[in-house]
């Protein structure tokens, strides 16, 4: 029997209003079966405000604030304690699901070991792709990336703009913690890394899955398809896994990471400069920027936690 669903959709600033208005629509009109859609305000009064006179008076949406810590981690947090159905998905305020997108992630868990799946995300991109970003890093605009499967395939953890849970498996790991997560516009993450890695780690048969199949489009800014944003992400995804690394060990924390590091870019490396072109060098040199800036933040990050225990 397929559980009913939830819809989780965070937002945080009326910069994306109209950006949310499509997401909610998106799943509204996306969706064969009823869903539990829920808006969470993360500490923001004036769009609050807005969503609760737009969607005040209708019965398929519940506009609810964050009750915890600013930030991604708890309205999400806040979002799940609030769903009815034993499903949550969880779309960005700035992403768009294909039609049929809740009920596809919600078939997947008439098999009662799957504790999570996640689909595909695909960058909108605010004029054209920059010719010097490669796709092996579109993971720093929140969106699928060269190295996941391209088939149903089992995950450490899915990306969080597109990603569903089972409710019962969120509340015995405790929920995503407010150490790692985005606050803001800062460029942090790994949430959902260390939510999935606790989640996975509760039950031996709990499966997370990637399904590529399932889609939704994700918006990026013109801020976040610059050079400076790209090495700033990067820089803090390190810090993130420097944390996740504290909490669930270098064995779970870094388990993708290291094929990634290994196969991954190398062989993107080898393909751009192959490509004998300006644009396939630039892309060859992001890889080894990105690669070299999210080492450091990781670098500094452990060197900052071992100096503060040895100060205790």
């Amino acid at each position: 029997m397929t559980p009913e669903m939830s819809v989780v959709i965070c937002a945080y600033t009326t910069e994306r209003w109209e950006r949310l208005r499509q997401a909610v629509e998106s799943v509204l009109t996306g969706s064969g079966e009823p869903v539990d859609l829920i808006v969470v305000i993360d500490h923001c009064d004036e769009l609050l405000d807005s969503a609760e006179q737009l969607y005040g008076g209708d019965r398929r949406v519940r506009v609810i604030p964050n009750t915890e810590a600013r930030g991604l981690s708890g309205a999400r947090n806040t979002g799940v304690r609030a769903a009815r159905g034993e499903v949550v998905a969880f779309l960005d305020d700035d992403a768009v699901a294909q039609p049929g997108w809740a009920d596809d992630l919600r078939n997947h868990y008439a098999d009662t070991t799957v504790a999570g799946v996640g689909g595909y995300a695909s960058p909108v991109w605010p004029a054209a792709r920059p010719a010097w970003m490669p796709a092996e890093f579109d993971w720093v605009v929140g969106c699928s990336y060269i190295g996941q499967p391209k088939q149903l395939a089992q995950v450490r953890n899915p990306i969080g703009c597109n990603m569903s849970l089972r409710r019962s498996a969120f509340l015995r790991a405790g929920g995503f913690r407010s150490e790692v997560g985005r606050v803001g516009a800062t460029p942090v993450g790994c949430e959902e890394t260390e939510l999935f890695i606790r989640i996975r780690a509760d039950e031996a048969a709990n499966q997370v899955l990637f399904a590529p199949d399932i889609r939704v489009e994700h918006h990026v800014t013109q801020d976040r398809a610059t050079l400076r944003y790209f090495v700033r992400r990067c820089y803090h995804e390190g810090l993130s896994k420097a944390v996740v690394t504290e909490l669930a060990g270098a064995a779970n924390g870094l388990s993708s990471e290291r094929t990634y590091v290994s196969r991954v870019l190398p062989r993107g490396v080898a393909r751009e400069l192959l490509s004998m072109t300006p644009h396939g060098l630039a892309r060859a040199s992001a890889i080894c920027l990105g690669l070299a800036a999210t080492a450091a933040g990781f670098a500094r990050a452990t060197a900052t936690r071992l100096l503060s225990r040895g100060a205790a």
